[in-house]
C-alpha cells in the first residue's frame, strides 16, 4: 500500500508540475500575444505619424450654417534650427474644405520661434466665402431672428514679439482685410438700422501686444499660464473704410492633478471701439470658444466668455475630453450684466498624430442654446 501510496503521489506531483508550467506558458502566451498586439499598434502608428508629415489629413465636420463640411488638413510642427536646442518647436498648418451650404475656407497659419524663443511670430492668412446667419446686433436677439448673408473676405494678420524678461513678450500687431460681394437681403435689418459694414470695405491695422507665457508646450499645454492682451488701431489715413479699435484680453490656466490629466480655463473679452463695422464687433461661438454657437450669431462690441475643459488619457495615443463654456456679448463694458448668460457644453475625441511634439488631432462636439445650436469641430491643436 506504501507503494501504491508513493507512486499516487508521484503521479500527482507530476501532473500539478505539468499543470503549473501549462499555465506558466499560457500567462506568458497571453502577455506577449497583447505585447505582440501593442507593438503591431506602435508600429502602425509610426508609419501613420510619418505619413501624416507628408500628406494632408481628410476631416469631415458639421455645423447648423454650413451644412456638412468636406476638407483636407496639413500640420506639421518642427524646430527651425538643429543648432538651437532652446526654442520650442515652430508649426505650419492649413486647411482647405467646402460644404454642401457653399461655405469656402483657404486658411494658412504658422507659429515660428527664433533665436531661443527671443522672437515669436503667430501669423495667418486666409480666404471664406461664407454664407452665415446673424441673428442680429446684441445680446437679446433670438434664433428665430437669423437672416442668411453671404460675402466673401480675404484676411492677414501676424503678431510678431519679442522676449523683454523671462516669459514676458512685447509685439507688434499688424492686419489687413478686404470684404466684398456682399449679399445681403434688401428686408435685413441691417439695411433697416443702416449698420455700417453692408457695402463691405478694408481694414488695415496696426497696435501693440503684450504677451506671458509659461506653457512648455503651446500645442498641447500641460501646466503653466497664458496671457495676451493687445490692442490694434485701424485709422483712415492707413487705407481703412472704417476708423475703430479692437481690444482683446486671453488669459488661460492650466492645472495637471494626476497622471497626464488636464484642467485647463480660459477667460476671454473683446472690445470693438469706434465706427466698427458688422462683420468686425465681437462674435461669439466658433471651433475654440464656446463651441455649438454659431460664430457671430451673437456680435456686439463687447464679448465676455469663459471656458473649463477637462483632458484625460484613455489608451496609448487617444485621449478624450468634456468641456463647458458660458459668455454673452455687450454694446461696451459699462452695459456688463449678470442676466441672460449663454451656455455651452460637449466632449470630443484627442489623438495623437505627433508623438515627438504631442501635437493632437481634436474632433470636438459642440452643443449650445439647451442643445438646439450644435457643432462638429476638426482641428489640430487644443482649442486653448
Amino acid at each position: 500500500m506504501n507503494q501504491n501510496y508513493n507512486q499516487f503521489v508521484l503521479l500527482l506531483l507530476l501532473i500539478l508540475t505539468v499543470s503549473a508550467q501549462s499555465v506558466g506558458q499560457t500567462k506568458e502566451d497571453t502577455l506577449a500575444t497583447k505585447k505582440s498586439k501593442v507593438d503591431k499598434f506602435n508600429d502602425f502608428n509610426a508609419k501613420a505619424e510619418a505619413i501624416f508629415k507628408i500628406i494632408p489629413v481628410p476631416i469631415y465636420g458639421y455645423s447648423t450654417e454650413a451644412g456638412s463640411i468636406y476638407g483636407l488638413a496639413k500640420n506639421n510642427v518642427f524646430s527651425l534650427s538643429k543648432k538651437d536646442t532652446i526654442s520650442k518647436p515652430s508649426k505650419i498648418s492649413g486647411l482647405v474644405s467646402n460644404s454642401t451650404e457653399g461655405r469656402l475656407n483657404v486658411v494658412a497659419s504658422s507659429q515660428f520661434f527664433i533665436k531661443e524663443n527671443k522672437y515669436q511670430i503667430i501669423s495667418y492668412l486666409f480666404y471664406q466665402k461664407q454664407p452665415q446667419y446673424i441673428f442680429g446686433i446684441g445680446n437679446d436677439v433670438g434664433i428665430d431672428d437669423g437672416e442668411l448673408i453671404n460675402f466673401d473676405r480675404i484676411k492677414f494678420y501676424s503678431n510678431n514679439l519679442m522676449l523683454v524678461k523671462k516669459d514676458l513678450y512685447i509685439g507688434i500687431p499688424i492686419e489687413f482685410a478686404n470684404y466684398w460681394n456682399m449679399q445681403i437681403p434688401s428686408e435685413s435689418f441691417l439695411y433697416e438700422q443702416n449698420v455700417l459694414g453692408i457695402d463691405g470695405g478694408y481694414d488695415v491695422g496696426v497696435g501693440l501686444s503684450g504677451m506671458y507665457d509659461t506653457r512648455k508646450n503651446p500645442y498641447n499645454p500641460q501646466q503653466g499660464v497664458y496671457c495676451l492682451s493687445s490692442l490694434v488701431f485701424h485709422p483712415k489715413f492707413l487705407g481703412s473704410t472704417y476708423q475703430f479699435t479692437n481690444f482683446i484680453l486671453d488669459v488661460r490656466k492650466y492645472y495637471n492633478p494626476w497622471l497626464e490629466h488636464i484642467i485647463a480655463l480660459q477667460f476671454y473679452t473683446s472690445n470693438a471701439f469706434g465706427d466698427t463695422p458688422f462683420y468686425d464687433l465681437s462674435m461669439m461661438g466658433g471651433s475654440d470658444r464656446m463651441r455649438g454657437f454659431y460664430q457671430g450669431g451673437y456680435r456686439d462690441k463687447a464679448l465676455v466668455d469663459s471656458q473649463l475643459e477637462y483632458r484625460a488619457p484613455i489608451w496609448n495615443i487617444f485621449g478624450l475630453a468634456g468641456f463647458i463654456g458660458t459668455g454673452r456679448v455687450f454694446s461696451g463694458y459699462n452695459d456688463l450684466s449678470f442676466e441672460k448668460w449663454r451656455f455651452s457644453y460637449g466632449g470630443g475625441l484627442r489623438i495623437m498624430v505627433d508623438s515627438k511634439h504631442k501635437t493632437n488631432l481634436r474632433f470636438d462636439f459642440g452643443f449650445g442654446n439647451g442643445g438646439s445650436l450644435k457643432g462638429t469641430y476638426v482641428s489640430f491643436s487644443e482649442a486653448f
